[in-house]
């Protein structure tokens, strides 16, 4: 089979998969649309749809320094204030509120699958890769948090996982930094990556990274320039110092409170150990891209995934974080993850109240972070071995070729070298 052919061949496999991973997530998001239509959720959403009557009134920029009696610190960033705006217009028309605050995160969960599938059939067998996206488009926890919870961490952590495909894939700096300035004007959480695409743009040239952070830095100015400019200090304490929910129900601080932590001690992980693992995640993740760079996908999984681990906060919510990436690093990493802590979410949801953790939930929530951390070092081990993708255009293999087989015996035609001093002197008969 020439060259042609082959490549003919590989074309349409993937269209092949990408129809199929199109067709799964589209099945996904309108079973997460109906389960959003008919359900009413948890707080989330009444507390969102209070939010955007209060934009509506003081406007995306003055929400930060308005008073919310009665409602939780308005800790989103701007450009969630902008949709906020945008839904309440909707809803005056007639759309109901709880399917519009579940849309977005629906959507989004569609083009995370596809980006699995992007990302990873020029890395692996398309096999794999499909797979991978498969399991994303399915994962039990994004249909929870997505289409019954109500808020926008899965839109953030598409919009970061879009921008190293953009970096690295689609060899567009400039779009990918669009793209990251997004994720973190609609949720902060991803703002842990945003140095391991820094490091990626400049590991691939001066170009690339003025690009990327010309990018970056238009939409940030965008976005967060007016509320910078009119009202910086409750954006600094609602927004860039929010340190999660303080509850004992997940990581670090569950396991301390089982080993019978004082409450000093915990309160202590809670104020003083928030930022180390806010740095300590942006350090891992430009580290591998430093020395995978083009790798900045796993990268950026890497430091959205340790967040989870290490994270002071709980929120079943925040279980969306590391779903993406989990399934970027392999197949059972995205599996085990998804069913253990997506069963922990039905069953924190299917209680007499909204969000209710029993015993039940607690110890799978304990057996999914562990999963969790097997995941991460399994990923991280499998991006450092990887072989680097090949540049865009190149002809990707639909079998990844194994390093163990015996290599193939060569060409009598090629076991030549024109260099006469490595030629072979044949002594005469």
């Amino acid at each position: 089979m020439d060259l042609r052919t082959r490549t003919a061949t590989a074309t349409l496999d993937v269209r092949g998969a990408r129809i199929l991973v199109i067709g799964v997530s589209a099945l996904a998001l309108v079973a997460k649309m109906i389960l959003a239509a008919q359900k009413r959720g948890p707080a989330d959403v009444r507390i969102f749809d209070a939010f955007a009557t209060a934009i509506a009134q003081v406007g995306p920029v003055r929400i930060y320094e308005h008073p919310l009696p009665r409602l939780p610190v308005y800790n989103h960033p701007p450009l969630a204030s902008w949709m906020l705006a945008g839904f309440h217009e909707l809803e005056n028309l007639g759309i109901p509120f709880g399917s519009l605050i579940r849309a977005p995160a629906c959507l989004a969960d569609l083009v995370s699958a596809l980006l699995v599938l992007e990302i990873l059939r020029r890395r692996r067998t398309l096999a794999t890769a499909t797979a991978c996206a498969l399991g994303c488009a399915l994962s039990p926890v994004l249909f929870a948090t997505s289409g019954y919870h109500g808020n926008t961490d899965s839109v953030a952590i598409m919009f970061m996982l879009l921008a190293a495909f953009l970096l690295v894939d689609r060899r567009a700096p400039l779009a990918a930094g669009v793209a990251a300035a997004l994720a973190v004007s609609v949720k902060l959480v991803p703002v842990v990556a945003i140095p391991a695409l820094i490091v990626a743009a400049v590991r691939a040239g001066r170009p690339a990274a003025v690009r990327f952070c010309a990018g970056l830095a238009a939409v940030m100015l965008l976005l967060w320039g007016p509320v910078l400019a009119a009202v910086p200090v409750p954006l600094r304490e609602k927004v860039l110092e929010y340190e999660g929910g303080r509850a004992r129900l997940w990581g670090v601080v569950r396991f301390a409170d089982l080993a019978g932590a004082s409450d000093s001690f915990v309160e202590a992980l809670h104020s003083d150990f928030h930022l180390l693992v806010v740095l300590a995640c942006m350090a891992v993740g430009a580290w591998l891209a430093w020395v995978r760079p083009t790798g900045a996908a796993y990268a950026v999984s890497l430091s959205l995934t340790l967040l989870l681990l290490l994270s002071t906060g709980s929120a079943v919510q925040y279980l969306a974080w590391p779903v993406v990436g989990l399934c970027l690093f392999g197949l059972w990493e995205g599996l085990g993850y998804g069913l253990v802590v997506g069963v922990t979410t039905v069953i924190v949801y299917a209680g007499a109240s909204a969000v209710r953790w029993n015993d039940w939930a607690l110890h799978l929530a304990e057996a999914g972070w562990l999963l969790l951390a097997a995941g991460i070092v399994s990923g991280v081990r499998r991006a450092l071995t990887e072989p680097p993708a090949p540049a865009p255009g190149e002809h990707v293999p639909l079998v990844a070729q194994r390093s163990d087989r015996p290599a193939a015996p060569p060409h009598p035609s090629t076991d030549r070298t024109d260099d006469p001093r490595q030629r072979r002197v044949e002594k005469p008969q």
